[in-house]
């Protein structure tokens, strides 16, 4: 689990610029539902940077942390939590991205939540029990083993795929034992390398 929250000055008062992010990125882009927009106006971004990238919080796209991690666009995760749509009674594992940023947009939405990280969920190690709710902070060319296991039957999945070079919003539901996992729109999202797949050979 990362234990990327930073520690911020408490005279600093981000709120105006949360507002901003949220009329210019969000709503305009068709994210209006209001557990989303409350959640992202209450998290402030700049508390899962570095102090040196503090500054760069609310800008468009996504912003590279120490150790391969990121805070992805504040784009990605409106859409994500507006697809996920975590409930109360969910039980939500969290594929962190190199920040606990996105678990802690989730936690107060459902009823349990667990974070691991990348390595960890590609692996297995570390995975454990069965989820109704997967969000992954990133995107995967695909799911391990484990983390397939991990969703429970009628649980559903929302991460980032990368697909022929090109990373996408997608959502899946686990249904009688097989997942169906569907893009849902072309967006800009990092990519999680744990989950690369071992690259062919080829011969001409």
């Amino acid at each position: 689990m990362s234990d990327m929250i930073m520690t911020r000055d408490p005279s600093s008062d981000t709120s105006a610029a949360r507002k901003a992010m949220i009329d210019s990125q969000l709503r305009t882009s068709g994210v209006n539902e209001e557990f989303v927009l409350g959640r992202m106006m209450a998290v402030p971004r700049e508390d899962f940077l570095p102090a040196d990238k503090a500054s760069l919080a609310y800008i468009d796209r996504s912003i590279a942390v120490d150790g391969q991690g990121h805070l992805a666009s504040p784009l990605f995760y409106g859409k994500l939590l507006l697809e996920a749509a975590p409930e109360s009674n969910d039980r939500v594992l969290v594929v962190e991205g190199g920040t606990s940023y996105l678990t802690e947009l989730v936690r107060p939405l459902a009823g349990e939540v667990t974070s691991i990280n990348a390595g960890e969920a590609a692996t297995g190690d570390g995975v454990s029990g069965t989820y109704s709710l997967i969000v992954v902070d990133g995107a995967i060319e695909g799911l391990s083993d484990a983390l397939e296991a991990a969703l429970e039957d009628g649980g559903r999945i929302v991460s980032g795929l990368l697909l022929r070079g090109v990373t996408r919003l997608a959502s899946g539901r686990k249904v009688s034992g097989h997942l169906s996992f569907e893009p849902v729109e072309d967006l800009g999202i990092p990519v999680l390398h744990a989950f690369d797949r071992p690259k062919q050979w080829t011969f001409s």
